[in-house]
């Protein structure tokens, strides 16, 4: 009878043993499998956003190489003048970037172009375009911010939101001898660069040494102002267009790969543990039938 007693309390034992390391175990194993789960959702969601930025990366660029005559429409117009800006000129800085993330540091990229030329001038106004720059040169150069324009970066721009944005900083009543803007250059669908265009006002335009050759009448100049820093707007509008999408495929496309990095590596610790669990288990039967 004791000896039976003895080989009953060794079962008894082992039965509240096994639960214990079998219920840790398989929490592990949960909190993996739910892991895994999770990416695997991230994953299918890059996916998706990098196939959706492809697409929208082919229009944005059909788009940009359209609206780059408007640009270089304007700048033609001052590099044949010579027009150009006393140092002592007030220049008008103009941010351009969106208000959508998710597309690597290029609005980052717009705020430290910004910063470096409002170096020389810190005395300067900045108008941003765009919620992203907005919040980045908020915080770093408030006292330079006059006006600011969200809802942009919805879909490819067009030439009447440049010359909403115009007609809004003319009634304003800001006034600038020379504008510049900020804005993103597209160099290829893995690279881009921040770049400036200047915009000048009618009496720097006017009085360019080459500015005979041209028959403008006077009244005709204001209008000519307004129409190149429309035109200046919509080409860097939608060059940053190209590159903010350009950038979010670049973006998903690494998060997809990292992604799958992340699912190899947890589905060997998967693998591993369940192999473990069912090791313990068996140890732990085989153990339960030596003792009988």
């Amino acid at each position: 009878m004791p000896q039976n007693l003895f080989r009953m309390g060794i079962l008894f034992s082992n039965a509240i043993l096994i639960p214990k390391s079998s219920t840790r175990n398989m929490a592990t194993l949960r909190e993996i499998e739910g892991r895994l789960k999770s990416i695997r959702n991230i994953a299918k969601i890059t996916t998706t956003m990098k196939t959706v930025a492809s697409t929208k990366l082919a229009r944005a660029q059909k788009a940009m190489f359209e609206a780059r005559a408007y640009g270089q429409a304007s700048n033609a117009l001052f590099e044949t003048a010579e027009t150009s800006a006393p140092n002592e000129a007030k220049t008008l800085f103009i941010a351009v970037s969106s208000d959508k993330g998710l597309c690597g540091g290029i609005h980052s990229s717009v705020t430290k172009a910004t910063k470096k030329v409002l170096a020389s001038r810190p005395e300067s106004e900045i108008v941003v375009l765009g919620d992203k720059s907005k919040t980045q040169l908020s915080r770093q150069v408030p006292q330079n911010l006059v006006m600011t324009f969200n809802q942009i970066g919805r879909g490819i721009p067009t030439f009447a939101d440049a010359q909403t944005i115009t007609d809004q900083i003319i009634s304003s009543g800001i006034h600038a001898e020379k504008i510049e803007i900020v804005y993103n250059e597209f160099r290829s669908a893995i690279s881009y660069e921040p770049a400036t265009v200047s915009v000048y006002s009618e009496e720097l335009f006017k009085n360019s040494p080459n500015f005979g050759i041209y028959e403008i009448e006077d009244d005709v100049l204001t209008n000519l102002k307004e129409f190149a820093l429309a035109n200046a707007i919509f080409w860097a509008l939608v060059e940053g267009h190209a590159c903010e999408q350009s950038a979010r495929r670049n973006s998903m496309d690494n998060a997809s790969k990292n992604a799958g990095e992340m699912i190899n590596k947890f589905s060997l610790l998967y693998n591993r543990t369940r192999q473990q669990v069912i090791t313990g288990e068996l140890i732990d039967i085989i153990t339960g039938a030596s003792a009988l």
